[in-house]
């Protein structure tokens, strides 16, 4: 695939889940909004988990984290089930109750090149680079990915992209989702 100097970027289907509604961060625009803002940020963007995909640093105004700190009054729920269609069900942890999503410090979107997407039959159409998760936190400190979707990743289970990860990547994972979760 040829790159132009201004490659075309749309929101994946996957992303639709991250509404106000929903567990996930969310972006409070549409997602034109969102495409545009990611075009206009691009050329900020980081190396992701593996080559082809990338973190686009966005400003964090309009969006919302859910991830919150469990402490011992947190009132958590459990659910068995898939993220989609087609993937395999697994235990989900949410905090529910008083917990609400707050104004995010930092965002990077994660956003995927065509072929990267291709290798998994995950892409939705021709662009170049497709938006597939808003990952908004409650503070500048990087957060690591859970480390369930890291194994899904690693093992390339319906649903992963293929990534490797070192003993240390899955170890940092676990002990951060061991204190944290999202809001349910």
């Amino acid at each position: 695939m040829a790159q132009q100097n201004t490659p075309t970027i749309v929101t994946n289907p996957f992303t639709h889940r991250q509404t106000a509604s929903s567990k996930f961060a969310h972006f409070e625009g549409t997602w034109e909004e969102l495409e545009a803002l990611v075009q206009e940020h691009f050329d900020k963007a980081k190396p992701g988990y593996r080559d082809g995909v990338v973190l686009v640093p966005v400003p964090p105004e309009r969006f919302m984290s859910s991830i919150v700190p469990v402490t011992p009054d947190s009132s958590l729920w459990a659910t068995f089930a898939a993220r989609r269609t087609g993937e395999a069900p697994f235990i989900q942890v949410e905090v529910r109750g008083d917990a609400t999503k707050t104004q995010a410090a930092a965002v990077d979107v994660v956003v995927y090149r065509h072929d990267v997407l291709a290798e998994g039959s995950e892409h939705s159409c021709d662009a170049d680079w497709e938006i597939i998760s808003i990952n908004a936190r409650p503070s500048e400190e990087e957060i690591p990915m859970d480390p369930v979707t890291m194994a899904r990743n690693f093992l390339q289970m319906e649903g992963g992209t293929k990534g490797k990860f070192s003993a240390e990547d899955f170890a940092k994972a676990i002990v951060y989702w061991a204190t944290h979760s999202q809001v349910g």
